[in-house]
């Protein structure tokens, strides 16, 4: 009785808030990450999952994952995907940021209504976007027809290279406010007085963006890709709504593929290794961001 008595000290307090959210990780993240790992060394399917007999067969998923074709296209896809994502958002992201920055009428709502696709639940976007990509109702093709720059409608969602470059359209849409507001809130953080010394001393705007902006931006920048990273590499519902990951697997993600070999060939220990390989990626990345940023503030 003393003891639980000592557990409600003052001093303790903030362990009993943190202990519901840290007892809903527990159960709700926790329990099902590891059931996952176990998952992944086991070989379970659809014939024995009710039986129970669920026998150890340690790495021989992951050594017939990377014998998978459909896997290595997967993993070159959400590399591909990743990549071309963060370029295109954060370069639009990156003059959005300064363009709102300089002060103008009607600066602040633009900004806020820019924030919109943000917003928006990725499904919706996603469903959006494949209207605007269908063949034959689509606006895409209803553009480019009027314009003459087409001669008969392009099927961007059922061949596979134009179904990735929809893919990546939408995702840069849905990313490019994310990228806008946080380096946004980097450069409200660089004094004004260093631009006016700058231009006392005869520096131009070039001079005064590669020499003051970017280096004191660099923290921002940093977290701002390593973010987009994770949040892009484990895309799914964009790429699930929008091509389910075809045509003919070319539109196929690390988490679209481990879903396909899960809940429709019943593959379950072979989807659970996929997702692992998924966790073990975003793991490296997120502790090379704890990294960087430890390291930031210890400078």
């Amino acid at each position: 009785m003393k003891k639980i008595k000592n557990m409600f000290r003052y001093e303790n307090v903030g362990i009993l808030f943190v202990f519901p959210a840290f007892l809903y990780m527990l159960v709700f993240v926790g329990y099902p990450i590891i059931r996952n790992i176990i998952l992944s060394f086991q070989d379970v399917g659809a014939g024995n999952l009710v039986r129970g007999t669920k026998n150890f067969i340690l790495f021989e998923n992951y050594a017939e994952l990377f014998g998978d074709s459909v896997f290595r296209i997967s993993l070159f896809n959400t590399l591909k995907y990743t990549v071309l994502c963060l370029i295109f958002q954060f370069l639009i992201g990156f003059m959005l940021a300064l363009f709102f920055n300089q002060r103008f009428t009607l600066a602040k709502p633009v900004r806020g209504i820019l924030l919109v696709p943000w917003m928006i639940p990725v499904t919706v976007t996603a469903l959006m976007f494949k209207l605007l990509f269908a063949t034959d109702i689509g606006v895409i093709n209803y553009i480019l027809k009027s314009l003459h720059l087409i001669q008969k409608n392009i099927e961007w969602l059922t061949t596979p290279g134009t179904a990735m470059f929809a893919l990546i359209c939408a995702n840069v849409w849905i990313g490019i406010p994310f990228n806008m507001i946080l380096i946004s809130t980097g450069l409200t953080t660089i004094p004004k007085e260093l631009y006016e010394s700058a231009s006392i001393d005869g520096a131009n705007k070039v001079q005064t963006f590669f020499n003051i902006t970017l280096p004191l931006l660099k923290p921002t920048i940093e977290s701002v890709l390593i973010l987009g990273f994770i949040y892009t590499f484990k895309v799914y519902d964009l790429v699930y709504v929008m091509t389910s990951g075809g045509p003919v697997n070319s539109t196929h993600m690390l988490s679209t593929y481990s879903y396909k070999l899960s809940f429709e060939m019943f593959k379950y220990s072979k989807g659970s290794a996929v997702a692992n390989v998924l966790l073990a990626i975003l793991l490296a990345v997120g502790i090379f961001y704890i990294k960087i940023t430890t390291q930031g503030e210890e400078e």
